[in-house]
Formats: structure tokens, sequence, C-alpha cells
């Protein structure tokens, strides 16, 4: 059975996580029309729409660092996805030529654990 996401919340467009399918690392977060969405459905890699630049676009489409899906699911709302990936070229997502966009970390936050040594 197919879930229907939904679209209509933030104007047509919904969240769309990016985590590693072998070690389940956060790599990036992107937005999805309902366009990018069945694009990536077709196509197998994932796609995205540009907020800036209003335009559809797929992962490494110039760079070659394109993130295979192996599977979607969505959050109890239907309105985020969670896209489970495989890198493909240099194994980087991020425009920054880091495997992660998530690479700085957030200091004075009340109650955070302090890593392990």
């Amino acid at each position: 059975m197919a879930m229907e996401i939904d679209f209509d919340k933030m104007q047509g467009m919904v969240p769309a996580v990016l985590q590693d399918a072998d070690n389940g690392d956060v790599l990036m977060v992107g937005f999805m029309n309902r366009e990018a969405y069945e694009r990536t459905l077709e196509i197998g890699y994932a796609t995205f729409f540009s907020r800036t630049r209003n335009v559809l676009w797929t992962k490494g489409e110039t760079s070659g660092n394109r993130a295979r899906v192996f599977s979607m699911k969505t959050d109890c709302d239907r309105d985020t996805l969670l896209l489970s990936v495989r890198l493909e070229g240099q194994g980087v997502i991020c425009h920054e030529g880091t495997r992660s966009c998530f690479n700085y970390a957030i200091s004075g936050l009340a109650g955070a654990l302090e890593a392990e040594k």
C-alpha cells in the first residue's frame, strides 16, 4: 500500500532526511515537492527541490556523488521523509566535500552529555 505524503503543510514541500543505509549516520536534509518525490521513486536516486534556485535537482548529477535510495519511510504525520541511502562516487554528500553535512557542533546546550574520551 502506497503511503500518501502530506505536501500541504509546508507550501508543497516536505523535509527529506538522508541516512546511511549501512551505519545509520545522518548525511543531509533536503526538501522535496511532489515532483521531486515522484522522480526519486522513478529513478531510485535522491532528488530534491531547490528552494533558492526553484528547480529540481538530483543529488550528484554534476559531482557524481549520488545517493542511491534503498528505502523510504514517512513519519506518523506523513510530512517528513527518511531515505536510507548508499553514496556513490567519492562517498561525499556535502557541497563542502565531506561525507555528511552535519559537521559543526553547537556548544552551550544545557544538559548536554559530554563526549566520551
